[in-house]
């Protein structure tokens, strides 16, 4: 028993230290991306840190290349010219998701697709996982429901509970806020803040005032560049 212990103790202590020398670097690095749509400059020699536990907004007028920046930095674009360097998984949540109706997925099956691929992964640690980040982003009740079903902030939840339940450290958001009340980005607020406190990485594009107040760092791109 005493063995036992002891080898549990020492892995805990590896992965302490192993999370310790990951968390001294940035959770993503952008230097000087660029990138055009159709000869149309975007984005101009981009440069910019992500950090561990902290809420990074991405703020500036329409067309300042803000949505192409956030897929850039989440991989699903790439840039022209420039790196971008991660040194963890990203959970991307998009502005606007919906499902075919001929594919019936429920709340939980969206989030279930986050725990796919998990090395070595048993049934009853994925249905933990998947119910843990439901009980996050206060969506347990709706489990069962169609995902088409679900307004625009509670789809962006699911989707955030998909990461959740993949254990991402990196979030990158587009326009969280964009179509919700009051009451709405203020929980989703809320749920990015508690990720950091966590200490996931957590961007988001954002016109929204309340959340670039309570950001612990804002990006304010115009005309394809960084002002701060």
């Amino acid at each position: 028993m005493h063995r036992i212990t002891l080898n549990a103790i020492e892995n805990n202590y590896q992965k302490r230290l192993e999370w310790d020398v990951l968390t001294s670097s940035p959770a993503v690095r952008a230097q000087n991306i660029s990138y055009s749509f159709d000869g149309l400059s975007v984005l101009h020699s981009v440069n910019l840190e992500l950090r561990w536990g902290a809420v990074s907004v991405i703020a500036g007028p329409n067309g300042a290349g803000k949505s192409t920046l956030i897929e850039i930095l989440a991989g699903v674009r790439t840039p022209q010219a420039g790196t971008v360097e991660r040194v963890e998984d990203v959970a991307l949540v998009v502005q606007r998701v919906s499902t075919p109706d001929a594919l019936p997925l429920t709340v939980q099956d969206v989030v279930t697709m986050g725990t796919w691929g998990g090395p070595g992964m048993t049934a009853s640690e994925r249905r933990r996982r998947v119910a843990e980040a439901l009980d996050r982003v206060h969506l347990a009740q709706l489990a069962g429901s169609p995902f088409n079903s679900l307004s625009g902030g509670q789809r962006q939840r699911a989707l955030l509970a998909q990461g959740i339940a993949r254990q991402a450290r990196i979030f990158l958001l587009d326009e969280p806020a964009a179509g919700l009340d009051a009451d709405s980005r203020a929980r989703t607020r809320a749920m990015l803040a508690e990720e950091a406190r966590r200490g996931a990485a957590v961007a988001c594009v954002s016109h929204d005032d309340e959340s670039i107040a309570a950001a612990d760092c804002v990006i304010t791109l115009s005309g394809g560049r960084v002002l701060s």
